[in-house]
């Protein structure tokens, strides 16, 4: 699709007039007969009729990145959710001007009454802007005081983050025709290119369409991707690699915790919940080859989905291959084992472990929330596998996750956490990057605005962003008989040393035996380790 085909529909407003270059394009699809009669308060949808054979798709020109060196590339971690955002633009809800006067009126008032709904959501009951418009009609047309532009004028006054969360509001109370309109109006107020509230609301809003034109297992299916080449979807990652510590904090944190269990130790099994590209392990191999007596035996189990393989452009044979190929250049004997399956499907026999032989780490970066729990199934996946490692003995288990709350909110209070969390994250990124910058732009699309039309459309299984507090996997780790691994100082130096790359606003803090990364004073991802 052409960026100037794109701009010819009254829909595309996601991107500012000037970015005639930017390399995300929304393609539009058309949906009919959209039903909302049977919309239910929180966690529930309105039915549609005509969406079973439609997809939300995101597509992206060529990447423009630079070539990289693939051991520095990140882990996968932010393409495990299966759905992706999209674009959705729903039919005028007004209609188109009907002849005969008495369709003009009640189009008239249709128009009247969805505008005074938007003006009381936005602004009070006590608001008397639509009253005062004077609207007339006459021989089959509406005539209209120019008054009523005042409306669209309040637009650069509005408090983004609240016409969404009124927005919100008005969906779980299933008021579709306020939805309607002010939806509208955040079209015009959100834009990819835009600062980063604008760019978050860009995602929220997608996936309040999604989430208000869809029902059930629907969802996933309306929010399909269209996938960018692995190589160019590899790149895009690389970029949030380079300019936030995120993926880098869970990297350096749970390798100095595992190097320093593992220290007197000549045979080493390192189970990784997220192996992605296995670069995390690169630096922790090219560590023990220069540890004083020589370096340990090393065997890596490999856990990963078929959304990483994607990313990587192949099976986990790749990985294995490379860290092979690396540890032999420095002297370390290894061997690899890779379990392609997400860890809803792991049991005891994938895992290869070989008790009273070897000393066994286990890690979870950014992977443990992507299970379901007691309240998607009474499987409950999250705390099976809990057990299940509990029951290998392992010497430490380091957990990294995002520090919020998503997993059982409702969902408006997954709104606002959603706003509040990833508005800091945008934040964080908007420091790194021009507006304008096309990878970033693209970096996002693909690499988190997935998670926040999750986190915001779906309910049930099809929610895959789960996201808990520290607090409430301490519980769970408590509950599956681990105790709390204490972390040494060297841990939290570590960090502070990798942070004095980044911008000031980074903090870390240390506080109940586990470590906060923050942007100035929220809290978005710990480190804690366990035994």
């Amino acid at each position: 699709m052409q960026t100037t085909q794109e701009h010819q529909s009254s829909s595309q407003l996601y991107h500012q007039p000037a970015q005639e270059n930017s390399s995300c394009y929304y393609h539009i699809l058309d949906n009919n007969n959209i039903s909302s009669d049977n919309g239910s308060q929180g966690g529930s949808h309105s039915s549609s009729q005509a969406c079973n054979a439609q997809f939300f798709t995101l597509e992206s020109s060529s990447s423009t990145a630079n070539s990289y060196v693939l051991h520095n590339s990140p882990s996968a971690i932010s393409m495990s959710s299966s759905t992706s955002p999209g674009s959705y633009y729903s039919d005028n809800t007004y209609g188109s001007p009907l002849s005969g006067s008495s369709s003009v009126v009640d189009e008239g008032n249709e128009l009247r009454n969805k505008l005074r709904e938007l003006e009381i959501s936005l602004l009070g009951p006590e608001s008397h802007i639509v009253d005062n418009c004077l609207c007339s009609f006459s021989n089959g047309v509406i005539h209209q005081d120019s008054r009523l532009n005042q409306m669209v004028e309040m637009i650069p006054k509005l408090d983004l983050k609240q016409v969404i969360l009124t927005c919100a509001h008005a969906m779980s109370d299933c008021n579709f025709s306020a939805v309607s309109g002010l939806m509208d109006v955040l079209e015009q107020m959100v834009s990819v290119s835009g600062n980063p509230i604008q760019r978050l609301g860009a995602y929220v809003l997608e996936g309040l369409r999604a989430r208000m034109e869809a029902t059930g297992s629907l969802i996933c299916r309306k929010l399909k991707c269209e996938e960018p080449p692995s190589a160019e979807l590899m790149s895009y990652m690389h970029v949030l690699y380079q300019i936030c510590p995120y993926y880098k904090f869970a990297y350096m944190s749970s390798n100095v915790i595992i190097g320093e269990a593992m220290e007197n130790e000549s045979r080493i099994h390192i189970i990784d919940f997220q192996i992605a590209q296995g670069s995390q392990w690169v630096s922790f191999i090219k560590a023990l080859s220069v540890r004083p007596g020589g370096p340990p035996d090393v065997r890596i189990t490999g856990v990963d989905d078929s959304n990483s393989a994607y990313a990587r452009g192949g099976g986990l044979h790749i990985v294995g291959e490379r860290l092979s190929k690396f540890a032999e250049s420095c002297r370390v004997p290894f061997e690899f084992h890779g379990a392609g399956m997400s860890g809803c499907q792991v049991e005891l026999d994938n895992l290869r472990v070989r008790p009273g032989e070897e000393a066994l780490a286990v890690n979870f970066p950014y992977m443990l929330h992507h299970m379901p729990d007691e309240s998607v199934s009474t499987v409950n996946h999250r705390d099976r596998l809990l057990r299940l490692i509990k029951s290998l003995s392992p010497k430490v288990v380091t957990l990294v996750e995002q520090e919020s709350n998503t997993n059982t909110a409702p969902f408006l209070a997954r709104v606002s956490e959603t706003l509040d969390y990833y508005s800091a994250m945008f934040e964080s990124i908007d420091v790194a990057r021009r507006r304008d910058d096309k990878q970033r732009i693209n970096a996002e699309q693909h690499c988190l605005a997935r998670d926040i039309v999750n986190v915001i459309a779906c309910e049930g299984a099809e929610r895959v962003e789960r996201h808990e507090l520290l607090g409430k996997w301490r519980a769970r780790f408590t509950m599956a008989g681990f105790r709390q691994y204490p972390l040494s100082q060297s841990v939290g130096d570590a960090i502070r040393d990798m942070l004095k790359d980044y911008n000031e606003n980074y903090r870390l803090e240390e506080r109940d035996g586990a470590l906060y990364l923050c942007w100035k004073i929220r809290a978005l991802a710990t480190c804690c380790a366990w035994s």
